[in-house]
């Protein structure tokens, strides 16, 4: 089985056996080494664990990590006085940067010699199941089934995942709801068919995206496309005049963009209906939706506005534009009507704006706008300039009225959607996967927001190790309630050292193999730095290539002894993914230090910074509150007709925790806090 199969499943705690129980040898051997050297118990298939399980954990969890600058990190680099540490980064900056040697990784010239005791500390068990490949097969396709149910785009891990078991598999695809995962399977299946799930508006959307993927180019006025893509193009407008799926009107919104496609490409209408379509690009009206919106708007027509974005667009456009809206509204009567509009059945936009409005502030400075174009995200931070000429503003007292509006329509509809339910107390603590395209893959990894606690007596090491490119960077970022900004980082941690936070060294020559680190004393850093709220850990290449061009790995781990056992213990890690995005910059985690818990952040940031510290962070902490305004607890005690607190009579059990499966009822569904595709599906139902 392929390794992207077998790694997606490795993420939801399954072991894939490509042998049989008569087959596989040495299982009591395997089973007591997945046991020593993980952490990871089989609690079920413990028959068809084989050998090269071990080989396979240690790639996904880090068994041979690259050793970092100070190799006796941490209690050698606390030994070693400003200067000494100074020193010894100058010294290594200057054979690599300097004189261009990068042959070796580089090392402290003042750290002692350093033995480390014998890792004796408990860690936590990772409880996995092992499955057969045709087993394993069956799990991936009801993953894939339920993937393609979600109206939002999906991850690159995920894409991937549905690109390569449609292709190798020759799965039949019979519905997908997102449009942006539609165009992607389109632009590399090239299978005209799949052209069912878009409107003949999305055209440009494919080809924005094909120009961005094959030729680099993110402008889409600036074609250069090739005789096939052209083709291929030609062949896809054809279809939807072919097949009656012509709705002109939605094209308007990209008319400039269609006029200089059409001329691109040589375009020929093959008949009356596409001529019109010709006809209608190149001239000069504009039919469209917005038009028509924007000229009620202009004239103060607000319900008339409404009803126009209602009948063309749908009640989620009118959510999607209520600021706007609301901020034009000169009586009550108009307020109440454009809330009577808000009907909308789609479940994702009701819970985005629910978290949008629950976090609206009646500050009128400087806003922070935050999207997502080729599975990146853009942050614009609104200028002075923009901020005296903003004209779509609404009340805090309007946002709030919105937020419970919303949350009512939201119970509304999910209401019934499931019988009895046992939840965990603990699912409080996970987000809910509404916008996941921007994250990074890999063991461990939960949904944008989601709560760790991490425990009145641990420390929390973070860790970064690549290979192929030379110089990866770790940094942390410490802000306070009022905005205040603090770094730790190569640039600062000379002088920052404590018991509080300790760095591994600035690795600048780690081709072959590096590695950095942070470690945290929760309670002494509270102590050093009281006026500090959260922190952000980051991940950035300064060599100047993309992540997707080197291997880079990152996470985390929890320890009680900061120096028992290795630097790399991977019984203690908790997390281990794959930064492979298309960009330089990637936010990791945070640490909310009010609350001593661990945050999931995992966004790739459209950026070629080398350097972190010089992009905006206030924005992050939005997601540090997302579970106090909706989580997986919540979101199932809507959908659920009755909660039970006996598992035994659940129909659908919600936890975290690992399930005697003697105690679950028959045709039970249990759902853990990884099973994603599960929440998007029930959330796109």
């Amino acid at each position: 089985m392929k390794s992207i199969y077998k790694d997606y499943l490795f993420e939801k705690h399954i072991l894939v056996s490509e042998g049989s129980a008569e087959t596989t040898e040495n299982q009591f051997e395997t089973l007591f080494a997945l046991a020593n050297l993980f952490n990871i118990r089989i609690v079920s298939g413990e028959k068809l664990v084989d050998s090269s399980m071990i080989e396979y954990a240690s790639v996904q969890l880090g068994e041979n990590v690259p050793e970092p600058f100070y190799r006796g990190f941490p209690q050698s680099v606390r030994e070693l006085s400003p200067d000494q540490l100074f020193f010894d980064q100058m010294v290594h900056y200057t054979i690599t940067y300097g004189f261009g040697d990068f042959s070796e990784a580089g090392h402290s010239l003042f750290e002692k010699n350093f033995e480390r005791l014998a890792f004796k500390e408990g860690a936590e068990i990772k409880d996995f199941s092992v499955v057969t490949e045709n087993e394993a097969v069956s799990k991936l396709s009801e993953m894939v089934d339920n993937l393609l149910t979600g109206t939002r785009p999906l991850s690159d891990e995920q894409y991937e995942l549905v690109k390569s078991f449609i292709t190798e598999y020759n799965y039949t695809v019979s519905d997908i709801a997102s449009k942006n995962t539609a165009v992607k399977l389109l632009m590399d299946i090239r299978d005209v068919s799949l052209a069912q799930y878009l409107s003949l508006s999305d055209i440009i959307r494919f080809v924005d995206e094909l120009n961005y993927a094959k030729y680099n180019n993110k402008n889409i006025y600036k074609l250069n496309l090739k005789n096939q893509d052209r083709k291929f193009i030609i062949a896809l407008i054809d279809s939807f005049f072919e097949s009656g799926r012509c709705d002109i009107r939605t094209c308007f919104e990209k008319k400039k963009a269609w006029n200089g496609l059409l001329h691109h490409i040589h375009y020929q209408a093959k008949t009356p209906e596409s001529q019109s379509f010709v006809d209608a690009m190149r001239g000069d009206r504009n039919e469209s939706v917005f038009s028509e919106f924007e000229r009620a708007m202009a004239a103060k027509n607000i319900r008339a506005a409404v009803d126009a974005l209602k009948s063309g667009k749908g009640s989620a456009a009118v959510l999607r534009n209520l600021n706007y809206i609301l901020s034009r509204c000169e009586s009550v009567a108009d307020m109440n009507y454009i809330l009577s509009a808000i009907d909308t059945k789609n479940v994702i936009v009701l819970i985005q704006l629910l978290i949008q409005y629950a976090n609206y502030s009646k500050n009128r400075d400087g806003r922070t706008f935050r999207f997502t174009k080729y599975n990146q995200m853009r942050v614009h931070v609104e200028t002075n300039v923009e901020t005296r000429k903003r004209k779509s503003y609404i009340t805090e007292g309007q946002a709030n009225m919105l937020s419970s509006r919303l949350k009512e329509n939201l119970q509304v509809v999910l209401k019934g959607r499931l019988g009895k339910v046992y939840i965990d107390e603990n699912m409080k603590n996970y987000a809910l996967p509404i916008q996941e395209n921007t994250s990074q893959g890999g063991f461990g990894v939960l949904t944008r927001g989601s709560k760790i606690n991490i425990g009145e007596t641990k420390k929390l090491r973070a860790f970064t190790y690549w290979e192929k490119v030379n110089d990866i960077d770790l940094s942390v970022f410490g802000i306070e309630e009022n905005g205040r900004r603090t770094e730790f980082s190569w640039r600062t941690m000379a002088g920052s050292q404590s018991e509080a936070i300790t760095y591994s060294g600035d690795e600048t020559s780690g081709y072959n193999g590096g590695s950095e680190y942070f470690d945290l004393d929760m309670d002494k850093f509270r102590e050093k730095y009281p006026a500090m709220r959260y922190l952000i850990f980051c991940d950035n290449v300064y060599s100047g290539l993309t992540f997707e061009k080197c291997f880079c790995k990152a996470g985390y781990m929890l320890r009680d002894l900061e120096d028992s056992g290795q630097v790399y213990e991977p019984k203690t890690v908790k997390s281990s993914f794959a930064i492979d995005c298309d960009s330089t910059f990637a936010y990791l985690f945070g640490v909310d230090l009010k609350t001593n818990d661990f945050i999931w952040l995992n966004m790739a940031r459209e950026s070629n910074a080398a350097v972190a510290g010089t992009t905006s962070m206030d924005f992050l902490t939005d997601y540090f509150h997302v579970t106090d305004i909706i989580n997986v607890a919540s979101f199932f005690e809507m959908m659920a007709a009755e909660v039970v607190s006996d598992m035994s009579e659940a129909e659908v059990i919600v936890t975290d925790k690992t399930v005697d499966a003697s105690l679950v009822p028959e045709g039970a569904d249990v759902i853990r806090e990884y099973d994603l595709e599960k929440m998007i599906a029930l959330m796109n139902k």
